[in-house]
C-alpha cells in the first residue's frame, strides 16, 4: 500500500472540525478589526505604526521562512494574526522596531523552528509581547491617555492597573482601586456619569447597591492602554462571534474568568487593608490585557488542551496565575506570563502538543 503524503497523524484524542486553518485565523482578525479601529480612533492615526510594524515584520519573517524550507505559508494568515495581535499590545507611542523584531521573534524563533504552524508549544503572538516586556521594560511601560480625554495628567504615564498597583503600599486602610485613581486626578467622562446614573436609577438603588464612578469608563476604553485592550465591550462583542462560531471553544475563557473572579473576590482586597471577600472583580477584569488574552490568546488550539477537563484546569491555572503575578510579581500586567507558565502544563492536560487535534492541519 503506498503511504499518503497528505495525511497527518497527531496524538489523541481526536476530534473533528469542518473549519481550515484560514477560516479559524481570518475568524480571529475579523473580530479584532472593531477593536483595532477603536484603538485609532482614541490615539489618533498615528498609533497605527507599531501594527504596522509588527504585521510587516511577521509576514516577512513568514515569507523568509518559506523560502528556505520551500513551502508558501503566508495565505494561511498565522503570521498576519501574529503580528496583529502583538501591534495590538503595544503602547501606542512606542517605538516601531519594537513590535518589529518581537514580531520577527514569534513568528521566526517560536512558531518557525518548532516546524510552523501547528507545531509550536507556545502561542508566537504572548511569546513576542513577552520577549518585548523583558527586553524593553521602559519603553513597554510609557502610556499615554486617548486624545479624546483631558484632566488627567496625573495618571497619564501608566494604565490604571500599573497605578494602582504601584501606589497600594502607600494607600490608607480601606481604600479601593477607583478610589486611588479618582485621588490621584483621573477624571472620569460625562459619559461614564450619564450610564452610572441611569442604571443605579434604574436597576442598582433597587437592590440597595451603588455603581461607583470609573466602571464605564473601563469598560468603553476611556483610558490608558494598548490598542486592543482599552475597550472591554468591543473585546466582549468580539468574544460572542467567536463563540457562536465556535472559533473559540468556551471552556478555557469561561474558567479563566472565573478562577480569576474568585481568587481576586476573595483575596483581592487584602493589599488596601479591606480583609477577605473584598475584592474589585470588575477592575481586575477590565484591566490589563485581561480580556484580549482570555479570548485571543490562552484558546489557541495549537498550544492549549483539546480534553473539556483539561481545557477548564487549563483556564483555572492561567485565572489564578494572572492574580498572583499581579499581586505579588515585578510587573502589573500578569496575563501574557500566565498564559506562557500554562502551556508547560498543557501535554500533561492531555493535549495535542504537536498537530492540532482540532482541526488545524493545513487544508
Amino acid at each position: 500500500m503506498k503511504a499518503s503524503r497528505d495525511l497527518v497523524m497527531g496524538p489523541p484524542p481526536y476530534v473533528f472540525s469542518r473549519q481550515s486553518t484560514g477560516t479559524w485565523i481570518w475568524g480571529m482578525v475579523m473580530a479584532l478589526v472593531p477593536v483595532f479601529a477603536w484603538g485609532l480612533f482614541c490615539f489618533g492615526p498615528g498609533a497605527a505604526l507599531p501594527v504596522a510594524s509588527a504585521l510587516f515584520a511577521a509576514l516577512a519573517g513568514e515569507a523568509a521562512g518559506g523560502l528556505f524550507l520551500g513551502k508558501f505559508t503566508l495565505w494561511d494568515g498565522s503570521a498576519f494574526l501574529t503580528g496583529f495581535l502583538i501591534g495590538l499590545s503595544m503602547p501606542p507611542a512606542v517605538p516601531f522596531y519594537i513590535p518589529a523584531v518581537s514580531a520577527l521573534f514569534a513568528v521566526v524563533i517560536i512558531k518557525g523552528i518548532f516546524g510552523g504552524i501547528g507545531s509550536n508549544w507556545m502561542n508566537p503572538a504572548l511569546g513576542g509581547v513577552a520577549f518585548a516586556l523583558l527586553n524593553w521594560p521602559r519603553q513597554m511601560g510609557e502610556w499615554v491617555v486617548p486624545r479624546h480625554l483631558a484632566g488627567v495628567t496625573g495618571v497619564s504615564g501608566a494604565t490604571p492597573l500599573a497605578f494602582v498597583r504601584d501606589r497600594i503600599a502607600a494607600a490608607p486602610a480601606g481604600s479601593d482601586p477607583l478610589g486611588l485613581l479618582a485621588a490621584a486626578g483621573m477624571k472620569f467622562s460625562d459619559l461614564d456619569r450619564l450610564i452610572r446614573e441611569f442604571l443605579n436609577n434604574a436597576l442598582f438603588s433597587r437592590i440597595g447597591s451603588d455603581l461607583p464612578s470609573g466602571y464605564i469608563d473601563l469598560l468603553l476604553g476611556n483610558r490608558s492602554g494598548s490598542l486592543g485592550e482599552i475597550s472591554g465591550i468591543l473585546i466582549l462583542a468580539a468574544s460572542i462571534f467567536l463563540l457562536s462560531r465556535r472559533i473559540v471553544r468556551w471552556e478555557i475563557p469561561a474558567s479563566i474568568m472565573l478562577s480569576n473572579a474568585l481568587i481576586v473576590f476573595a483575596f483581592g482586597g487584602l493589599p488596601y487593608g479591606n480583609g477577605f471577600f473584598t475584592g474589585d472583580v470588575l477592575f481586575a477584569i477590565l484591566n490589563g490585557s485581561f480580556l484580549l488574552v482570555t479570548f485571543f490568546m490562552a484558546p489557541d488550539p495549537v498550544t492549549s488542551p483539546s480534553t473539556r477537563t483539561g481545557m477548564l484546569i487549563y483556564g483555572t491555572g492561567i485565572g489564578s496565575l494572572t492574580f498572583l503575578i499581579r499581586t505579588f510579581g515585578s510587573m502589573s500586567e500578569g496575563t501574557a506570563f500566565a498564559v506562557l507558565l500554562t502551556n508547560c502544563i498543557v501535554p500533561l492536560l492531555a493535549a495535542s502538543p504537536g498537530r492540532s487535534a482540532q482541526g488545524l492541519e493545513r487544508k
